[in-house]
């Protein structure tokens, strides 16, 4: 890979400080970060998305414990559902070499629609905790979620915190903050999951992803400690922008891969 100038690595460490704060409040980081070093000159795609991860977790290991200092999320639903996680995280990543992402694009997009629609459609989706099943079946059920997401997690992964907190709170019950708690801490194990691949693989760009997740790092507990402070209110409304984000994003994918 050829050595970058100052400009561009300067755009690339506030694409992960941007990438870090959005992912702290609601997921979805992926959408600025993994884009951006794609547009490294020499990285392949699989680098790409190997060092992103690299970044991210830098990321979510530091919302986690601010998440969890100040949220304190149900570890008997964080645990399960992020062992799955990271389970169906290395499975992804270990695909992501073989099944070219354009397939999922056009399916990604019709779930978010889906998921926008959804959310406007119920201004009191997610404004407290309504939880629909206790013990066993929670817990299944959230790992099961765990297991699904994580695989597409290692596979391609933008959104995956998006689709984690939608999850949680439609699915689960769980108002937008504490969701956004949990999410976190899932998405730390997919993306340790999918490290477990790459690093072995030799994909991870350490000098680069570094210096992203430091910046992500910090991101992250700016954007943690804001979400807290806020509430389950803030967070819907950067929800519902995100998800916009990743419809315009996505479907702009689409209409220039159909051209």
């Amino acid at each position: 890979m050829p050595d970058l100038d100052p400009t561009t690595v300067a755009l690339l460490v506030l694409a992960g400080l941007t990438a870090g704060w959005v992912d702290a409040v609601v997921g979805g980081g992926g959408l600025i970060q993994l884009p951006a070093l794609l547009l490294v000159p020499g990285m392949s795609p699989v680098q790409a998305l190997a060092t992103n991860k690299l970044g991210s977790i830098m990321g979510t290991s530091v919302s986690s414990i601010t998440y969890y200092r100040r949220v304190g999320p149900d570890l008997t639903t964080a645990g399960p559902m992020a062992a799955a996680a990271l389970a169906g995280a290395v499975g992804g990543a270990a695909l992501a070499t073989q099944i070219p992402a354009e397939l999922f694009t056009p399916i990604i997009l019709v779930v978010l629609i889906g998921v926008a629609v959804f959310t406007l459609a119920r201004p009191q989706l997610g404004r407290y905790d309504n939880l629909r099943w206790e013990g066993n079946r929670h817990r299944w059920t959230a790992a099961g979620i765990g297991l699904v997401i994580g695989a597409y997690d290692g596979l391609l992964g933008p959104g995956t915190g998006t689709f984690l907190v939608i999850s949680l709170v439609s699915i689960l019950g769980y108002a937008f903050l504490p969701a956004s708690a949990l999410a976190k801490i899932v998405n730390f194990a997919t993306n340790l999951g999918a490290l477990i691949f790459f690093v072995p693989a030799g994909a991870v760009v350490w000098s680069l992803g570094l210096a992203i997740g430091v910046a992500n790092l910090v991101g992250g507990y700016v954007g943690a400690r804001m979400a807290v402070s806020k509430g389950s209110r803030f967070v819907r409304v950067v929800f519902v922008v995100v998800v916009g984000a990743l419809i315009c994003t996505l479907g702009y994918d689409v209409v220039t891969a159909a051209a």
